[in-house]
Protein backbone atom coordinates (compact mmCIF):
# COMPACT_ATOMS: atom_id res chain seq x y z
CA UNK A 1 0.00 0.00 0.00
CA UNK A 2 1.34 3.65 -0.78
CA UNK A 3 2.56 5.85 1.76
CA UNK A 4 1.79 9.59 1.30
CA UNK A 5 4.03 12.20 2.70
CA UNK A 6 2.89 15.89 2.74
CA UNK A 7 5.98 18.16 2.78
CA UNK A 8 5.42 21.68 4.36
CA UNK A 9 7.48 24.54 2.53
CA UNK A 10 11.52 23.66 2.74
CA UNK A 11 10.57 20.81 4.77
CA UNK A 12 13.59 18.23 4.12
CA UNK A 13 13.27 14.23 3.93
CA UNK A 14 15.87 11.69 3.28
CA UNK A 15 14.75 8.96 1.18
CA UNK A 16 17.38 5.88 0.80
CA UNK A 17 20.02 8.35 2.02
CA UNK A 18 19.37 10.99 -0.64
CA UNK A 19 18.19 14.42 0.76
CA UNK A 20 15.36 16.13 -0.60
CA UNK A 21 14.02 19.76 0.50
CA UNK A 22 10.32 21.06 -0.88
CA UNK A 23 10.33 24.00 -2.57
CA UNK A 24 7.94 27.32 -1.65
CA UNK A 25 4.45 25.29 -1.54
CA UNK A 26 3.31 21.98 0.17
CA UNK A 27 3.74 19.43 -1.47
CA UNK A 28 2.39 15.39 -1.77
CA UNK A 29 4.42 12.71 -2.60
CA UNK A 30 3.33 9.02 -3.06
CA UNK A 31 5.70 6.71 -2.00
CA UNK A 32 4.79 3.50 -4.48
CA UNK A 33 7.65 1.09 -3.03
CA UNK A 34 9.17 0.17 0.21
CA UNK A 35 12.42 2.46 1.11
CA UNK A 36 14.03 4.03 4.17
CA UNK A 37 12.93 7.60 4.70
CA UNK A 38 13.05 9.87 7.43
CA UNK A 39 11.60 13.39 7.79
CA UNK A 40 13.06 16.30 8.74
CA UNK A 41 11.06 16.66 11.85
CA UNK A 42 12.39 12.96 12.74
CA UNK A 43 16.14 13.95 12.43
CA UNK A 44 18.49 14.75 15.42
CA UNK A 45 21.30 16.04 13.74
CA UNK A 46 24.77 15.13 15.20
CA UNK A 47 24.99 18.72 16.70
CA UNK A 48 21.93 18.97 18.30
CA UNK A 49 22.66 15.48 20.01
CA UNK A 50 23.83 17.09 23.66
CA UNK A 51 22.48 14.71 25.58
CA UNK A 52 23.04 10.43 25.90
CA UNK A 53 19.40 9.59 24.95
CA UNK A 54 19.59 12.15 21.80
CA UNK A 55 23.38 10.44 21.10
CA UNK A 56 21.29 7.37 21.45
CA UNK A 57 18.86 8.37 18.69
CA UNK A 58 21.37 9.56 16.13
CA UNK A 59 22.74 6.43 16.44
CA UNK A 60 19.73 4.40 15.52
CA UNK A 61 19.15 6.70 12.54
CA UNK A 62 22.65 5.48 11.81
CA UNK A 63 21.21 1.82 12.18
CA UNK A 64 18.12 2.53 9.85
CA UNK A 65 19.39 4.75 7.15
CA UNK A 66 23.22 2.83 6.46
CA UNK A 67 21.87 -0.82 6.15
CA UNK A 68 23.05 -1.62 9.85
CA UNK A 69 26.84 -1.23 9.87
CA UNK A 70 28.66 -3.40 12.71
CA UNK A 71 30.46 -0.52 14.09
CA UNK A 72 26.62 1.27 15.27
CA UNK A 73 25.35 -2.26 16.76
CA UNK A 74 28.63 -1.95 18.77
CA UNK A 75 28.14 1.63 19.50
CA UNK A 76 24.46 0.88 20.12
CA UNK A 77 25.43 -1.46 22.61
CA UNK A 78 27.20 0.46 24.85
CA UNK A 79 25.60 3.62 24.71
CA UNK A 80 22.44 1.98 26.24
CA UNK A 81 24.37 0.54 29.00
CA UNK A 82 25.45 3.65 29.69
CA UNK A 83 22.43 5.14 30.16
CA UNK A 84 20.57 2.11 32.39
CA UNK A 85 23.54 2.38 34.41
CA UNK A 86 23.28 6.53 34.47
CA UNK A 87 19.74 6.06 34.64
CA UNK A 88 17.81 2.58 35.74
CA UNK A 89 14.33 3.62 34.68
CA UNK A 90 15.04 4.18 31.36
CA UNK A 91 14.85 0.15 30.99
CA UNK A 92 11.63 -0.05 29.76
CA UNK A 93 12.45 2.32 27.02
CA UNK A 94 15.36 0.78 26.07
CA UNK A 95 14.47 -3.18 26.26
CA UNK A 96 11.52 -1.43 23.78
CA UNK A 97 14.32 -0.22 21.17
CA UNK A 98 15.98 -3.55 21.57
CA UNK A 99 12.59 -5.19 20.55
CA UNK A 100 11.86 -3.35 17.76
CA UNK A 101 15.31 -3.99 16.38
CA UNK A 102 15.22 -7.60 16.78
CA UNK A 103 12.02 -7.57 14.98
CA UNK A 104 13.65 -5.76 12.12
CA UNK A 105 11.55 -2.52 12.66
CA UNK A 106 13.61 0.31 12.58
CA UNK A 107 11.68 3.29 11.87
CA UNK A 108 9.12 2.43 15.14
CA UNK A 109 13.10 1.62 16.99
CA UNK A 110 13.54 5.63 16.29
CA UNK A 111 9.78 6.25 17.39
CA UNK A 112 10.53 4.33 20.85
CA UNK A 113 14.05 6.30 20.98
CA UNK A 114 12.52 10.03 20.42
CA UNK A 115 9.98 8.12 23.53
CA UNK A 116 13.41 7.49 25.55
CA UNK A 117 14.96 11.29 24.59
CA UNK A 118 11.30 12.50 26.02
CA UNK A 119 11.60 10.46 28.77
CA UNK A 120 14.98 11.64 29.73
CA UNK A 121 14.03 15.55 28.93
CA UNK A 122 11.09 15.00 31.82
CA UNK A 123 13.89 13.62 34.42
CA UNK A 124 16.05 16.10 33.39
CA UNK A 125 13.24 18.86 33.90
CA UNK A 126 12.32 17.59 37.41
CA UNK A 127 15.86 17.49 38.61
CA UNK A 128 15.99 21.29 37.55
CA UNK A 129 12.90 22.67 39.56
CA UNK A 130 13.85 24.60 42.57
CA UNK A 131 13.59 22.65 45.80
CA UNK A 132 10.02 24.47 46.73
CA UNK A 133 8.73 24.17 43.51
CA UNK A 134 8.97 19.94 43.62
Amino acid sequence: MPLRITLKPSERLIINGAAIRNGERSTSLLIETPCKFLRESEIIQESEADTACKRLCVTLQLLYLADHPPEAEDLLVQQSNAILKAMPTSAPYLLAIQDELAERQYHRALKRGKELVAYEQALLERLSLPDDAA
